[in-house]
């Protein structure tokens, strides 16, 4: 539950940003950034007060520490020269693991307004590090201001929805499960919460308490995702990242016109795809079963063919699938009906 100060502070965030930033996918990665920025710090405190040394602002790195950018002796163009310089070359750093540098990969400051970033940066230190479900809640509102269409025709899938997707194909702890089109990895954590609400103890304040350690860690490396946009694998890794992934699964990847990935199979398959095709249609790669140019045929198909033996898979689909009267329809409708369709909900 995402509690009101938290979410004030985001939006605060966004006010702060709105006038030198107007786009909100660009706000989105300015605080995703500022935030891990801010929690790499925290770990660092927290490494010291435990008897260890700090990793991420260490060496050459140290003069970055959120305490030296916040420092009241410098002035506001020289806070905008060190964060601007920070977050340009923190990719570079020894000390921060690969699933920071991918989240600074390509990451900038795209104003040069020092009193803006200096009360940004103000609002940003509110926040502290931990792997709470407020935090992760905290994230997933700052999602939902993306908005319900992207740029490539991704749709923001309702909450509500996911979940009750996720409760249909109700995934185990055994299973793999995959997103072929993630997103910001909704549907990757619904159900990441699914089975850890179905081991937990009855009285129990930690989710998943009945899950061992290797059973908690093959779950965690057995949810994976794939999506086309840099950006929004940024995101997700972020997200799963606050929900409890240490390592998150989630790959830039080309579901329909790359086939490294074709021979990897999941037991549960949940997804809303982009159903936006390019004009003169996709040109995918050869192993599909459908031969078709639309994005909604080719990823319905994939999803089918990617199903282990006993797998099952839920997917969010344009009515045209079921309407549509072309010759790719038609044939993904007579393999869908005939080997795996148990129900369309409405």
């Amino acid at each position: 539950m995402l509690d009101a100060d938290t979410k004030r502070r985001i939006d605060n965030c966004r006010d702060i940003l709105v006038g030198k930033v107007p786009d909100p996918k660009s706000q989105v990665e300015q605080i995703t950034i500022a935030l891990i920025y801010k929690f790499m710090d925290d770990m660092d405190a927290e490494a010291e007060e435990l008897g260890g040394v700090r990793t991420f602002f260490a060496g050459t790195f140290a003069r970055f520490s959120w305490s030296q950018l916040m420092a009241p002796s410098l002035g506001g163009f020289e806070v905008l020269a060190l964060y601007s310089e920070a977050i340009q070359s923190m990719r570079e750093n020894p000390g921060v693991p690969e699933l920071f540098r991918d989240i600074f990969k390509n990451a900038y400051l795209p104003y040069r307004d020092p009193e803006t970033l200096k009360s940004f940066l103000k609002e940003i230190n509110g926040f502290t590090y931990d792997h709470s479900e407020r935090l992760g809640d905290a994230f997933e509102y700052l999602l939902s201001v993306l908005g319900s269409q992207g740029d490539a025709g991704q749709f923001r899938t309702p909450r509500h929805i996911i979940d009750f997707m996720v409760a249909v194909l109700d995934p185990q702890k055994t299973d793999t499960i995959l997103d072929p089109a993630c997103g910001t990895a909704g549907f990757l954590i619904s159900a990441w919460k699914h089975i850890l609400k179905a081991n937990t103890s009855p009285d129990s304040k930690f989710p998943g308490d009945l899950l061992t350690p290797d059973e908690r860690t093959r779950l965690a490396s057995s949810i994976k995702g794939y999506d086309i946009s840099p950006d929004m694998v940024r995101l997700s890794l972020v997200n799963l990242y606050l929900h409890g992934f240490a390592d998150p699964h989630v790959v830039e990847y080309d579901t329909l016109t790359q086939d490294d990935k074709w021979n990897e199979l999941a037991d549960v398959i949940l997804a809303n795809p982009p159903f936006m095709s390019p004009k003169g249609g996709i040109k995918p790669h050869k192993r599909f079963s459908v031969q078709a140019t639309r994005s909604e045929v080719l990823f319905v198909d994939y999803m089918a063919e990617h199903l282990t033996a006993t797998g099952r898979a839920a997917i969010v689909v344009p009515e045209g699938i079921i309407f549509q009267s072309g010759t790719a329809y038609k044939a993904l409708r007579k393999m869908l009906v005939e080997s795996s369709l148990v129900a369309v909900v409405r």
